[in-house]
């Protein structure tokens, strides 16, 4: 059979693909993309060429076309939309049949979704901006090893956010000093403390090392604390294979949570290692490194939305959100739409948020969203009121980098969050009243003072870059 040709191609594309007499099922997987197309090409054709090239379409007619029910397994471009402020974008919605995918894998899903489609040459830019997951994909995959309720049972931590931290500086510590950094923090008043990203297992300080000396910290904190801690042990590593023994040794030292960087480390090793995790009765923190490559700009790429999404569901009891108030890009309106994505059992379509379908996660268990990022005293307010309960709040630099010291730094965290949150249950305004809400709290706590004398002249007042499409 004769090749299409470019032009021939598009046009027959549209003759297929678009169909905007369809009425999804309730077992398709939708999307909606935001589209820029080349100039001088209708809308219909371009939407139609990304709903071909990411499922059954190709640009030559084949003879195999004949073996196969191309109308039961072809995706279908069914709606457009203006995007408001936008004339040169349209978002397409298009929906796939369930059996174009492997059950449980978002590798699968992510692969022809998002996968040679972007290179399109009718295509300017390609935004895949949202996903309606099916109940009966939801139901294939694991989800989070554990969930905030279970996650709340082991730690014996209720009512509140928890409290968290970066060590700092990520690197180049020793594994000793390492460990008594840990200590240190957790001794204040924190309730976990966490690897950097980037650490491994460099020359300075190699893995086994920096898990024995936090170990060691964890047990002595716990001690004289009398409460759980907790710090989140990278297992992040150049194999599977090595990051399971890195996994195991955490493990064997009594530790209650690792970590994974899940774009950079891969969704195939966070699924098995969600699924290790679920296994081993541990918690699996995950960090976003890597993200803003793939989210960032407003009109090619993925929005955080969908990897916030994938990651629930591939597992992962924590992720990293943004701050909206700290350092990291972040439009709160955008961040609360994502971050009920990781929480709720049902999120209604709300365009004011960023959310482009109704999606049901039935029973799966809910993710903790990780404020981190630029964040210090005087934003507990606001993080409180953005993230509310079922959140973890870390400071890295806001905690070690007060005057007294680590611990001094955890505690005016500590009596912060407990003032906010008592502020809350009796019915102020936090944000409105953060000033005084804040001083009352410094009157008792000489650590708290500092804190805010420390840092009262630091901000992060930067235009968004990726604002939400409301006209």
């Amino acid at each position: 059979m004769a090749a299409k040709g470019y032009d021939a191609g598009v046009k027959e594309y549209r003759d297929m693909y678009w169909t905007p007499d369809y009425v999804p099922l309730d077992t398709d997987l939708l999307a909606c993309f935001k589209v820029t197309g080349q100039p001088g090409v209708p809308r219909e054709e371009v939407a139609a060429a990304v709903a071909a090239e990411s499922s059954t379409g190709t640009w030559s007619t084949v003879w195999s076309e004949l073996l196969t029910d191309l109308e039961y397994y072809k995706g279908r471009a069914y709606r457009i939309e203006d995007v408001p402020g936008d004339p040169e974008s349209f978002y397409a919605f298009v929906a796939y049949p369930i059996d174009l995918f492997e059950e449980g894998s978002v590798v699968n899903v992510l692969t022809s979704l998002v996968g040679n489609v972007f290179g399109f040459k009718a295509l300017r830019h390609l935004r895949l901006e949202d996903i309606r997951f099916p109940i009966a994909y939801i139901k294939t995959c694991g989800g989070p090893p554990a969930g905030i309720q279970v996650e709340r049972d082991r730690l014996n931590k209720y009512g509140r956010p928890l409290l968290g931290c970066t060590i700092k500086p990520k690197l180049g510590l020793s594994a000793k000093n390492y460990g008594r950094a840990v200590y240190e923090c957790l001794r204040g008043g924190l309730d976990l403390t966490k690897d950097d990203e980037n650490v491994n297992s460099q020359p300075f300080m190699r893995w086994r090392d920096r898990f024995e000396f936090v170990a060691e910290a964890i047990q002595k904190a716990e001690q004289e604390t009398g409460e759980r801690k907790g710090h989140y042990l990278n297992v992040t590593a150049p194999t599977p294979e090595e990051m399971y023994k890195r996994a195991e040794f955490a493990k064997e030292l009594g530790m209650p949570i690792i970590m994974h960087d899940f774009l950079t480390g891969g969704f195939t090793a966070n699924t098995g290692l969600a699924n290790w995790c679920r296994d081993n009765g541990m918690l699996l923190h995950v960090h976003r490194a890597m993200h803003a490559v793939i989210d960032r700009h407003p009109k090619h790429g993925i929005h955080f939305r969908v990897l916030a999404k994938c990651l629930r569901l591939s597992g992962g009891d924590h992720l990293h959100t943004g701050t909206v108030v700290g350092k990291l890009e972040g439009d709160r309106a955008s961040t609360l739409g994502f971050v009920d994505q990781l929480r709720e059992s049902f999120v209604p379509e709300d365009r004011s948020r960023g959310v482009f379908f109704d999606q049901d996660w039935g029973s799966m268990p809910g993710v903790f969203a990780v404020a981190s990022g630029g964040i210090h005293v005087w934003h507990m307010p606001s993080l409180v009121t953005i993230f509310g309960d079922d959140s973890v709040l870390q400071f890295g630099g806001g905690t070690q980098g007060h005057p007294w010291g680590n611990a001094a730094g955890a505690a005016a965290n500590r009596v912060a969050l407990e003032a906010c949150v008592k502020a809350r249950n009796e019915g102020r305004e936090l944000e409105k009243e953060a000033r005084d809400i804040l001083t009352e709290a410094a009157a008792t706590s000489p650590e708290l003072a500092i804190a805010m004398e420390t840092w009262k002249e630091i901000k992060f007042e930067f235009d968004t870059v990726d604002k939400l499409d409301v006209g």
